[in-house]
């Protein structure tokens, strides 16, 4: 039985929402990221894994710093010391700028760091593992420059583009996987965009222009698994054969707030016919920083807003999670917010990303340029308010039928 566990743009580097960490002095969002890489790491050597697969995105940066790279290189020794494997694909991230610079990974096999593949290329890589061979077929990000030159790109809509490389990369797969010993199991890694994938924080980073390919162009019946990267949000696209995203190890931001975190382990037995190997695929998950989004509405509680704010924070577990604010409050309570006691109740969090208000100030409204206050009917007036207020042609109606009633029968009195 073959053991691999499957994961994905690990994100070496983002640091938003950090503070200095005082016993390492780096930031603490880097430690979150490299926190949970230990997490895929540990279990891997406690529990015979074989083959450590990266899709894509080891780094957050093009151009890593020494500590990032220290990190990573820390972590991947750990794995290969104990017998462990490791494929890392390149995703849009570890790609230099210019064509001919080195990938941010291509140090591991410069340094012939032993039982390391990168895979940097569209084409079929054997690996051996301590348990057998296995074949990985690495679909690594597409620079379009690659594979289509300026004159057959030339006055394409994107649409048109996406479609050549889409036919391109799919008679490419085909040929690999026809090329593919039978013998011996076969797995696709991929960073890419499938075009029925929920996407997630990864818009907001993202490097590159994006294409798409469709999960039938993936999902080949040569191979027992496909391990993709990119989307940050954990999916199965695809049942025969598996078409996973294992998602981000790591929260980016509060778009990945609800989204569970971690890795996939799958065993596949070389003995069993091509297609029928995948024995399990489970998902394992990690101690992910936790996001929290906490809305606090103060419209009915006039005299006491800050003790409002404060036991609905104490109703939240707030403690080490990265925690916005978002306070819905009329303008007459803004002098009532005591900001610094709010501040204090969540104390016990790792980082307090915002404390946004919304205030509703009463709307003023404009007056013609020929008219004053002074000049204006009672039924003028309350006409420019019922506009101000959007009220519904019946209530209009209704509302202003009373108020003629009412200042006709006051005239008659008088």
């Amino acid at each position: 039985m073959i053991r691999v566990l499957h994961t994905a743009d690990i994100h070496i580097g983002v640091e938003n929402y950090s503070r200095t960490d005082p016993t390492t002095g780096l930031p603490t969002r880097l430690l979150d990221f490299l926190n949970v890489l230990d997490e895929a790491v540990d279990f891997a050597l406690a529990n015979d894994i074989d083959l450590f697969i990266v899709a894509g995105d080891a780094y957050k940066s093009r151009d890593p710093s020494q500590t990032h790279q220290r990190e990573l290189a820390k972590r991947i020794i750990r794995l290969t010391e104990n017998n462990v494997s490791v494929f890392l694909l390149v995703g849009n991230h570890d790609l230099p700028n210019a064509v001919g610079r080195a990938t941010s990974l291509e140090i591991f096999p410069t340094l012939a760091v032993p039982k390391t593949m990168i895979g940097n290329s569209l084409e079929s890589y054997p690996v051996e593992t301590k348990n057998g061979p296995i074949q990985i077929v690495a679909v690594p990000w597409v620079r379009r420059a690659n594979l289509l030159t300026g004159a057959e790109t030339r006055g394409l809509s994107f649409e048109q583009i996406n479609q050549k490389i889409q036919d391109l990369l799919a008679q490419r797969l085909l040929n690999l996987a026809k090329d593919l010993d039978p013998d011996i199991p076969a797995i696709l890694t991929g960073h890419i965009t499938v075009e029925t994938a929920t996407v997630g924080s990864e818009r907001s980073m993202m490097l590159g222009t994006d294409y798409t390919l469709s999960p039938s162009n993936l999902a080949l019946p040569e191979f027992e698994y496909c391990a993709l990267g990119h989307i940050h949000r954990t999916q199965t696209l695809w049942e025969d054969p598996h078409l996973i995203y294992s998602g981000s190890l790591q929260r980016v931001d509060f778009s990945e707030e609800n989204d569970p975190k971690g890795f996939y382990v799958l065993d596949i037995e070389p003995t069993l016919p091509q297609g029928k190997r995948l024995q399990n695929v489970h998902f394992e998950e990690v101690n992910a920083r936790r996001f929290i989004t906490i809305d606090v509405n103060l419209k009915d509680s006039l005299h006491e807003p800050t003790a409002h704010v404060i036991k609905t924070i104490e109703e939240n577990y707030v403690e080490n999670a990265v925690v916005r604010l978002r306070l819905q409050l009329a303008a007459s309570q803004e002098s009532l917010l005591n900001e610094n006691a709010i501040r204090r109740a969540l104390d016990s969090s790792a980082f307090v990303a915002s404390i946004s208000r919304d205030v509703e100030r009463p709307t003023r409204i404009r007056l013609g340029r020929d008219m004053t206050a002074e000049t204006l009917s009672p039924i003028q007036a309350l006409e420019l308010y019922l506009d101000s207020r959007e009220s519904s042609n019946q209530d209009r109606k209704d509302l202003l039928d009373a108020a003629r009633l009412l200042i006709e029968n006051e005239e008659e009195s008088s």
